[in-house]
């Protein structure tokens, strides 16, 4: 008796655990540690202006990393360039290894982009628009309808399946451009400003949908104008400004890099305008202000200096009953980065 099965057709329906596994070892997700985006020395001139002019940087696999910078600073041209629909002048970038230049059908399976705008037929219902670009893709068969029912699922958008898409406000829109991103399971996300003009809510679900996308092994480059949401979300950011990288790294340790400066509040149970003035007098102090028993002022120095001068308050005599010391947020440290220049 013939024992071999595996030319047998399964009619079992996959559990949501193994669909999961398989988009993601089909995107290339498990191809192994390791950088999935990387710039190298990536130039893109228009005439004189240097939209992108030396930029490096890499982004490990799984990573969410956070492109920050004006309009106009080159954060859409580099996109372009890493979803293959413009070329560098000089330079190359690399996808899941394979070069923009050299593989971009191979980088396209590999990738999926949501620009930050995009073209909806209005006049179709969202699971015609997905299963357009699942056949676009070159999905087919069961393999296609598992993968419409997957992003359907992700995305929220199960339930408006068969709405016509003029009838989707901002958010499901989004939703469903996200979702045409994933439709061919890629193991790298592009999202330029993806929550633009998306009210609290709305942003705060797509925040969790691209964590958890990060969770599963997908590697994501975001731009967007909300840095606070950015901190919260990205393992590394990059600021740019004029076309030029001007720091990369996490959060924290840009933060670190640039707090050279911070703000230092004092509460004193008396003697403030007394302990202002001698603080004055030290190397490093700028701004000092006095608020009632609170004596504010920028200070110079780490946090071993920090406690120093105010180890020198206390031996002065004077009675500290607090110490506030105001950390840079990512957007302090962007406007310190940035100028506000344009190109």
């Amino acid at each position: 008796m013939n024992t071999d099965t595996s030319s047998a057709v399964d009619d079992r329906k996959p559990t949501g655990g193994e669909l999961a596994g398989a988009m993601e070892t089909r995107g290339g997700v498990h191809r192994g540690a390791g950088d999935c985006i990387e710039l190298r020395r990536l130039h893109r001139f228009f005439g004189k202006t240097k939209a992108v002019n030396d930029i490096s940087f890499s982004v490990a696999r799984g990573h969410v990393f956070g492109y920050i910078g004006p309009n106009g600073a080159g954060k859409t041209t580099s996109m372009r360039i890493l979803a293959t629909l413009d070329l560098p002048s000089y330079g190359d970038a690399f996808i899941d290894g394979f070069s923009v230049i050299n593989d971009p059908e191979l980088v396209r399976r590999r990738l999926g982009f949501m620009p930050d705008s995009f073209g909806t037929y209005r006049d179709v219902n969202c699971k015609e628009y997905l299963d357009f670009f699942a056949r676009a893709n070159g999905l087919v068969g069961r393999e296609r309808n598992q993968r419409l029912e997957w992003v359907l699922d992700f995305t929220g958008t199960a339930g408006m399946a068969s709405k016509p898409i003029r009838g989707l406000s901002k958010g499901m829109k989004q939703r469903l451009c996200l979702g045409r991103a994933l439709i061919h399971d890629p193991a790298v996300l592009i999202l330029d400003e993806p929550a633009a003009g998306l009210d609290p809510r709305a942003r705060i679900e797509l925040r969790k949908m691209i964590r958890e996308l990060a969770d599963r092994g997908k590697t994501v480059l975001i731009s967007s104008h909300i840095l606070t949401e950015l901190a919260e979300m990205c393992d590394s950011v990059g600021i740019i400004e004029q076309g030029c990288l001007l720091a990369t790294g996490s959060v924290e340790q840009i933060q670190r890099q640039r707090e050279t400066h911070r703000e230092l509040t004092i509460r004193l149970l008396d003697r403030a305008s007394e302990c202002a003035q001698e603080i004055e007098t030290r190397t490093g102090i700028d701004r000092t202000l006095v608020d009632g028993t609170l004596v504010r002022f920028e200070f110079e120095g780490d946090l071993e200096a920090q406690a120093d001068l105010v180890a020198w308050i206390v031996g002065r005599g004077y009675r500290v009953a607090e110490v506030a010391s105001h950390k840079k947020s990512l957007e302090d440290v962007f406007l310190q980065v940035t100028e506000g220049l344009v190109q």
